[in-house]
């Protein structure tokens, strides 16, 4: 925290409480000139302490924790009073922030509303939507931080859904979270207890229909849930099995040939790969996943206009997916087209200027080259 405490001004004391130091929030490595003190110091000094919590107070040596905390709560009610639109005001700025990729400031808002409102489950529904933007914005940079920052979000959810009552919106969420992270078991658990309390018509239709999809295909059969995250982290051969079980008992369910494929794919078992992922096509699982994936596999075995064909089809459904944009990038290398890449990866960076990928390509040494799945 960039905050000092000072004792109340003799200026302040028919406002604040004299026996409460004053938390002024001062610039990183700077010094306070009293003379310029102002309201907006104080009032960003006390949302900093309010984010930290009593603990920070206490383990800072300000005061003890009973103490922290009638000091917390002293300037949340101090801040409520002044600036009654604070909530409405700083959620719009955090999703703003969101928004245009500034993930840390909009958690840094979402964390004094979490301290001024901790039981509002708004803010916890806001707090997991912001980080599960941040963990898709990690896994499409294909950063190593994405599963950290996808169980972070997770953490934020599981913290939303905790709240009582129960709030319908962070329950459907939820469910798209899950079905994102392919835990079918858990993504139907949070549709059917939506489907309980939801107070819109529309989102309740719509988890039935997800809960309906699930059960049609088996998608929340143990195995297939199982094969998914022993694949996640990194035991192929053992989820092979496991996916290869689930297709015997749902082999007309497009979602197992893709994981199948995807464990192969991860196995450089390209030729195999490839066919598991036309299966899953030829099923229905017709999507910018489905022949991203199928293009790589197809650049490895060397059949570069099939994966031109399957990388402009999913272009198409997906128009800014930075992955594809980028395996066309490739894909132009790999084809002799260094002209054609810049132009790929160019476009990558207009899209996200943070993509270490496309921003490593120089076309004097013809580099990235390396595809990104999905």
């Amino acid at each position: 925290m960039n905050v000092i405490f000072l004792a109340v001004p003799e200026s302040l004391r028919d406002q604040l409480n004299p026996d409460i130091p004053v938390p002024v929030e001062v610039p990183e490595g700077g010094a306070l000139n009293l003379e310029e003190l102002s309201w907006e110091m104080i009032i960003a000094g006390m949302l900093q302490v309010i984010a930290a919590g009593p603990e920070a107070l206490v383990s800072a040596e300000k005061c003890d924790r009973g103490s922290g905390v009638f000091w917390i709560d002293y300037y949340r009610h101090f801040v409520l009073e002044i600036k009654p639109s604070i909530m409405s005001e700083f959620t719009e700025a955090a999703i703003l922030k969101a928004r245009n990729g500034d993930f840390d400031l909009s958690l840094e808002i979402l964390a004094s509303l979490r301290g001024l409102f901790p039981s509002s489950p708004v803010v916890a529904l806001n707090r997991a939507l912001v980080l599960e933007e941040r963990a898709a914005m990690l896994e499409r940079r294909d950063q190593a931080e994405a599963q950290e920052a996808a169980e972070t979000a997770e953490a934020a959810y599981k913290e939303a859904l905790s709240l009582q009552p129960p709030f319908p919106d962070a329950l459907f969420n939820a469910g798209f979270f899950y079905l994102g992270r392919k835990d079918f078991v858990r993504a139907r658990e949070c549709f059917s207890q939506h489907c309980v309390i939801a107070d819109n018509a529309e989102k309740k239709e719509r988890s039935q229909s997800i809960i309906a999809d699930i059960d049609e295909n088996g998608l929340a059969d143990e195995s297939f849930s199982e094969a998914y995250h022993l694949i996640l982290q990194g035991d192929e051969e053992a989820g092979l099995n496991r996916i290869r079980q689930f297709i015997v008992d749902y082999p007309m369910v497009w979602n197992g040939w893709f994981i199948l494929g995807w464990a192969l794919r991860r196995l450089n078992r390209w030729e195999e790969g490839a066919a598991a992922f036309g299966k899953a096509i030829e099923l229905g699982g017709s999507n910018s996943d489905t022949r991203n994936e199928l293009a790589i596999c197809l650049m490895e075995t060397g059949d570069l206009n099939g994966a031109r064909r399957e990388l402009e089809t999913a272009l198409r459904d997906d128009c800014e997916n930075v992955k594809i944009i980028s395996n066309l990038g490739v894909l132009a290398l790999k084809s002799g087209n260094a002209a054609e890449a810049e132009a790929f990866f160019r476009t990558v960076l207009e899209l996200d200027p943070e993509d270490p990928l496309a921003g490593k390509f120089n076309p004097a040494r013809q580099a990235p080259g390396l595809p990104r799945n999905g």
